[in-house]
């Protein structure tokens, strides 16, 4: 995985040629582009993050990292937001009801849905629009409404630092490596 993200990271364009003809295609700014880069790079460690986290508690969600990043990017929710409270709430989806693809206790825990992504897609879209949109941003502040124990915000806060820290090793692992090549 490290092998084929650093092999897309170095064989993209170090720079933006654009066309000065009339009606070329429009092309991005090199600002633009730096941007857009950046975003796909944050994107990957995210991907690779989360995907080691969940490996790492043997989870049946291991598989579904791009469900979790398609949820948050398409809601625009904090991407380690889903898979923190599916650890808090079902051990990454060891303990659901069965065939549920609720690893989050959404509605007790009884709402089914007919597949993982299926349900992260809701749970980000309720999140969302009932938690976020209303003013709870953190998950100290989401906490209170979404769960009625004084300790599950901690509790998530908990997984959602270990995201945070690997995160975090793999972005200095990285610059160091893009300083090394150099």
């Amino acid at each position: 995985m490290v092998t084929i993200f650093l092999i897309v990271l170095f064989i993209l364009p170090s720079s933006v040629h654009a066309s000065k003809e009339a009606g070329a295609s429009a092309a991005l700014s090199p600002q633009a582009y730096e941007e857009s880069i950046n975003e796909y790079v944050d994107r990957s460690i995210q991907r690779m993050v989360i995907s080691e986290v969940l490996n790492k508690y043997h989870a049946p969600l291991a598989s579904e990292v791009d469900g979790f990043m398609n949820a948050c990017m398409a809601h625009d929710v904090d991407c380690y937001l889903l898979p923190s409270i599916a650890g808090l709430e079902s051990s990454f989806g060891k303990y659901t009801y069965p065939e549920s693809h609720n690893p989050f206790g959404w509605g007790g825990g009884y709402i089914m849905f007919d597949t993982w992504e299926d349900g992260f897609m809701v749970v980000a879209q309720g999140l969302s629009e009932n938690y976020i949109a209303r003013g709870a941003h953190t998950i100290e502040t989401i906490g209170p409404i979404y769960a009625a124990s004084p300790t599950w915000a901690q509790r998530v806060r908990f997984f959602h630092n270990e995201f945070e820290r690997v995160e975090a090793e793999k972005k200095v692992y990285f610059h160091e490596l893009a300083l090394a090549s150099r």
